[in-house]
């Protein structure tokens, strides 16, 4: 008989490598360098921003695109939150000081009937438009993928909005497949 789950939060840790000072790693692009680091409280502005712009280009999502009144305001909280929890994070990218881009990761866990038990989730990816095509989310990528091998996470997911072909085109040169596809329907009626 395997033995029981192990809670998400007894997940074994490795420093990632090259963390000084919350930096850890500068890259160079086309554009100039770009600095990666874990998000703070202090982000919470940019990230609100980024996320909102992001829902913004998504107005004609199915899923997506019905946002809030509230938007920010929920973003905000949310992200204050995201920040607290042990168990995800957010890396920012920044050029000359401006934050450039964002991506969230957390520890997710399986269908007990399936292996990977737990694997690292990717959300809230966004770049902005005049930083797009300059390696800014590759950066932010490989800080990701180090989050969660430090972790002992051996597989990573995300979903695309099945309307951007330019993020899916994206996320494919990066490495990631396909694997399944979601799909909704609204109820009416009651």
């Amino acid at each position: 008989m395997p033995a029981p789950e192990a809670p998400l939060s007894a997940a074994p840790r490795r420093p990632i490598a090259g963390r000084k000072s919350g930096v850890m790693r500068a890259a160079h692009t086309a554009n100039g360098d770009v600095t990666v680091r874990l998000a703070t409280v202090d982000d919470i502005d940019a990230l609100v921003r980024m996320r909102a712009a992001l829902i913004r280009e998504h107005a004609g999502s199915a899923i997506y695109g019905r946002p809030r009144q509230d938007l920010e305001a929920r973003a905000r909280a949310l992200f204050a939150e995201q920040l607290a929890d042990g168990q995800q994070s957010c890396f920012v990218a920044e050029r000359g000081g401006a934050t450039v881009g964002c991506l969230r990761v957390r520890e997710s866990r399986s269908s007990p009937l399936l292996l990977p038990s737990r694997y690292g989730y990717l959300s809230s990816a966004y770049v902005l438009p005049e930083e797009r095509r300059e390696g800014v989310l590759s950066i932010l990528v490989e800080h990701a993928l180090a989050w969660c091998r430090s972790r002992g996470l051996v597989e990573v997911r995300l979903h695309v909005d099945a309307m951007n072909d330019g993020a899916a085109k994206a996320w494919e040169a990066l490495g990631f497949r396909v694997a399944e596809h979601l799909r909704h329907r609204v109820l009416t009626g009651g």
